[in-house]
């Protein structure tokens, strides 16, 4: 397992490999068939690039070395800096999520019953609006499938034998 040190020198590495590039997310993400979120967080090394996407990746950068396209094949150290809320746009996600978090699950659980959004097998992008007065505005989209509860039923037909 990779320890958060040699995780930002990836990444540091890998963000060098974007910006030498010059495309943005959205290009090299229509390029692989990936959400944006989810190339970002490939380049972050929050995700596992994926065997049968590595080739789409390395067309769309072709810069990228070899043995950096394998180490984001490996499960990565899934992790975050705590003094992330301290940046802006991440503190107003933030704010946002638990603003509107009740309300949210509210209609969740009217829609679908007692259960939860999954962040695993989940589609996040991020996409620029023009408003009705024409001023620009972001659009988050999380899509995740719905993980309803278990109700724990005891199961007399199971021993377990010491």
């Amino acid at each position: 397992m990779e320890d958060s040190q040699s995780k930002h020198t990836i990444s540091s590495r890998l963000q060098a490999v974007k910006q030498k590039s010059g495309k943005s997310y959205n290009q090299i993400a229509e390029e692989t068939g990936l959400t944006n979120v989810y190339v970002a967080q490939l380049l972050k090394r929050q995700a596992q690039l994926k065997t049968e996407t590595a080739p789409k990746l390395r067309a769309a950068l072709p810069e990228l070395p070899e043995e950096l396209l394998h180490e984001m094949m490996k499960p990565p150290l899934r992790s975050y800096d705590p003094n992330l809320i301290q940046e802006p746009t991440v503190y107003r996600l933030n704010e946002a999520v638990m603003h509107f978090g009740e309300s949210i699950k509210e209609i969740i659980n009217e829609e679908f019953g007692d259960g939860i959004m999954s962040a695993i097998d989940f589609y996040c992008s991020v996409d620029k609006v023009k408003g009705v007065d024409g001023k620009d505005r972001v659009v988050v989209t999380f899509d995740g499938k719905y993980l309803p509860y278990s109700e724990q039923v005891s199961c007399p037909s199971v021993f377990f034998i010491s």
